[in-house]
């Protein structure tokens, strides 16, 4: 097989055919079938990273099922977020939540930190 960039679905099957033939036939270190299947799996990680990312959870609406698998209502938020109008900004997406929002959020409703803290994404640049 000619190696070449993933581009569409196509590309990846035939890859992974290739990888499945390449796989039985057990190949030793450092020969040319061996270097063709780790630049394959390459080629197919890059591929599945950049077709089937998974989005990272949005803290929103970790707190609202959390909310409804609690049986809580909006009122139920106030002690860790402030007053109602500010607990329904919050779900509302009007303000952002502030790290001592976050940590007793986290703490009151049994919610690891990750899931509402939200990172600015990374945007690829090429050189």
């Amino acid at each position: 097989m000619t190696l070449r960039p993933i581009k569409n679905e196509i590309d990846y099957d035939k890859a992974l055919s290739r990888v499945d033939e390449l796989m039985e036939l057990n190949p030793k270190l450092d020969t040319t079938e061996s270097n063709e299947l780790e630049i394959l799996g390459m080629l197919i990680e890059k591929y599945e990273e950049q077709e089937w990312t998974i989005s990272e959870p949005d803290p929103i609406e970790a707190i609202k099922v959390r909310m409804e698998q609690m049986d809580l209502k909006q009122k139920d938020l106030v002690p860790y977020i402030g007053n109602k109008s500010k607990v329904s900004e919050v779900l509302n997406r009007k303000i952002g939540l502030s790290l001592n929002m976050i940590t007793k959020i986290a703490t009151a409703l049994h919610l690891p930190l990750e899931s509402l803290i939200q990172l600015p994404k990374k945007h690829y640049h090429p050189n």
